[in-house]
């Protein structure tokens, strides 16, 4: 158990003859009771100060690992967005991908349609110019066959009797 300044100032020493000057045994004792009395105060002091900047060191720890777990979810969480906007913009472009497939498709199959079609009036064209040809040609023939001109004969006849 330690000593505390009550228990020096209260501790009594036998007499024995041609012993220390009683006065100046108290004066010291007295001299060593402020100075311990003082140690306890310091010591007492300096305890509180290590409590109280133990709790702030606690405090800051505290504060450390949940600014490091807040870095680390926020680092997962910019990760898990940054992998989702990959996978987003894979779809993107697939999807992308397709549509341009789809509409090269479409306009293939519109180019043949059309190619097609042009054919297909040409041909129309071919034989509209063909047949045409054979109306003129047969119109001609008519026009130069002789029986024309007993025609334009009995028809002026006609007109003259008239």
């Amino acid at each position: 158990m330690p000593l505390t300044p009550l228990d020096i100032h209260n501790k009594e020493f036998g007499r024995r003859l041609r012993g220390y000057d009683e006065d100046e045994v108290n004066e010291f004792l007295d001299q060593v009771i402020k100075d311990y009395e003082l140690l306890i105060r310091e010591n007492k002091e300096l305890q509180n100060q290590v409590l109280s900047l133990q709790e702030k060191l606690n405090h800051f720890s505290n504060i450390e690992e949940t600014l490091s777990k807040t870095i680390i979810v926020a680092q997962e969480a910019a990760d898990e967005l940054k992998n989702n906007s990959k996978k987003e913009a894979q779809l993107i472009i697939k999807e992308a991908e397709k549509n341009a497939d789809r509409i090269i498709n479409e306009s293939l199959s519109k180019s043949r349609k059309v190619a097609l079609e042009v054919e297909e009036l040409k041909k129309q064209a071919s034989i509209y110019r063909a047949r045409f040809r054979t109306l003129v040609e047969a119109q001609l023939d008519l026009l130069s066959v002789d029986g024309w001109d007993s025609l334009e004969a009995g028809s002026r006849e006609t007109a003259s009797r008239d």
